[in-house]
């Protein structure tokens, strides 16, 4: 991850970098030009230097001729010496020169004339009025062919420094185009960073802005905020939609438990005050009466027995713990009075061979979806009509399965039983008994939270064969929960 400040830096350094350089090239490019200057400059004054200094040499000798005067000898001697020192100098013109050649027979020149001029003081000193006559005579000849060949050198100097000067002002002007094209281009650039630098930032604060506002107004149903930058704001919007979603699970954990608290206690009131139906009362009230005509006052007494145990158990506290045994009994129960009932129309089977039934369970599970498979399976069959309550091990759950071979039910129904739907749960539910007035999905929602699983029952079932209510209980779920 790339932070903001580190890119402000990076981009300012390399802004920095390219007018470093540009500066750089302009300076260096002006210093070849006043160097080259200056070369040009100092072999003019050179040339002319060593014409002056031939001139006053050939004076000041011809003036020691006619005066014969020390301090004229010493001026020679002095102009001599500054001639030999500007003779060396010569080899600096050689590599700038077109015509080494020339340059060469300038420095034999000068030499021919520091030789001439000695041998003319010397045959003066000597009294040979002849020799130092003609050798003066030489020496204002060879001064004379050093001035010409100076003017010579300074024209060819001057032809090179005009082609010189044009170059230089044409590489200057090229120069002060680039300097110009890359300023201009650095400015673009600088822009054009700038405008898409604050376009992202102020991008990605707008749609966290939008979708802070989205979530105030409690909608968590929008898109997560995307940021395609690995910077500050990439994290920012990543804890952000994070936050959203916690938030959102937060809120629909609370809804849940809301309703099915109040679900809950819906239940639990309808329980104290509807639970006796009075139509499963009459009916089964009027099967003790016929079996107490029929048969003797034994299975009377049984069945008065088996009304009180269901009734006893029905209006109990509906949040209490109960084991998987204790429900099993009471379906035994249940089974006789609707076996009292409708005699030979119906059978009813349990198997639970080896199976250890102590496993909590919440209180009214089996019975209530017992009721469903007779109200809404096999009730109305008029014989052949079978109930059977099997109990099995897989694996780590304990699986009960409620069979009837009744009218069944559609895919849409089934659906229905499974799904959480928003719905206030009533008496009226689709699903219920007629004793407990229970309805499935309660039952399911029940152990839903009381074993803290989604996957707690599954129903297969397709018209006209019957139908299959399978619980999931997890074998090692030892403590007793509240709902």
């Amino acid at each position: 991850m790339i932070k903001i400040r580190t890119k402000l830096l990076i981009y300012f350094a390399t802004l920095l970098l390219i007018m470093v350089a540009v500066s750089l090239m302009l300076y260096q490019n002006n210093k070849n030009a006043v160097s080259e200057y200056d070369d040009n400059f100092r072999r003019f004054l050179l040339l002319n230097e060593i014409t002056q200094t031939t001139n006053a040499i050939y004076d000041k000798l011809t003036l020691y001729i006619i005066e014969d005067s020390p301090e004229l000898l010493k001026e020679y001697t002095k102009n001599r010496e500054s001639l030999i020192q500007l003779q060396k100098q010569l080899e600096d013109l050689k590599p700038y020169s077109n015509n080494i050649i020339q340059i060469k027979n300038y420095e034999n020149m000068i030499s021919s004339l520091l030789e001439q001029s000695d041998l003319t003081v010397l045959s003066f000193e000597s009294g040979d009025i002849d020799l130092y006559y003609d050798n003066l005579f030489e020496t204002e000849l060879i001064s004379t062919f050093i001035h010409e060949t100076t003017l010579m050198l300074i024209n060819e100097e001057l032809t090179d420094y005009h082609q010189f000067y044009e170059s230089m002002v044409e590489k200057q002007r090229i120069t002060n185009y680039m300097g110009i094209a890359i300023i201009f281009a650095s400015f673009i650039i600088s822009t054009l960073f700038a405008v898409w630098f604050s376009t992202g930032i102020t991008r990605s604060i707008s749609t966290l802005n939008t979708a802070a506002h989205e979530i105030s107004k409690g909608n968590f149903e929008g898109k997560d905020v995307q940021v395609s930058s690995k910077d500050e704001l990439w994290f920012l919007s990543k804890t952000f939609n994070e936050m959203k979603r916690n938030v959102r699970q937060l809120v629909d954990e609370i809804q849940e438990n809301s309703r099915l608290n109040q679900a809950l206690k819906e239940m639990e009131l309808k329980s104290l005050q509807n639970q006796i139906n009075p139509h499963f009362l009459f009916n089964t009230l009027n099967a003790i009466l016929k079996t107490s005509y029929i048969e003797g006052a034994e299975r009377t007494g049984q069945l008065i027995s088996s009304i009180s145990t269901l009734l006893r158990y029905n209006l109990g506290n509906l949040n209490k713990t109960m084991l998987l045994n204790e429900e099993v009994e009471i379906v035994k129960e249940y089974f006789y009075i609707q076996k009292s009932r409708f005699g030979d129309r119906i059978s009813f089977e349990i198997n639970h061979e080896n199976i250890d039934l102590s496993i909590p369970i919440p209180c009214l599970t089996l019975q209530p979806i017992v009721e469903n498979a007779f109200v809404h399976g096999i009730e109305e069959l008029e014989e052949g009509a079978k109930i059977s309550l099997e109990i099995y091990q897989q694996e780590d759950h304990l699986i009960v399965d409620i069979c009837d071979n009744g009218v069944g039910m559609d895919e849409r129904t089934r659906l229905s039983l499974l799904k959480n739907e928003h719905k206030k749960m009533g008496t009226h539910q689709k699903g219920e008994g007629h004793s407990t007035g229970i309805g499935m999905q309660n039952v399911r929602r029940r152990l839903e939270i009381f074993y803290q699983k989604v996957d707690v029952m599954d129903i297969i079932s397709s018209p006209g064969e019957g139908t299959i209510i399978r619980l999931k209980l997890p074998i090692h779920f030892k403590e007793a929960k509240d709902d």
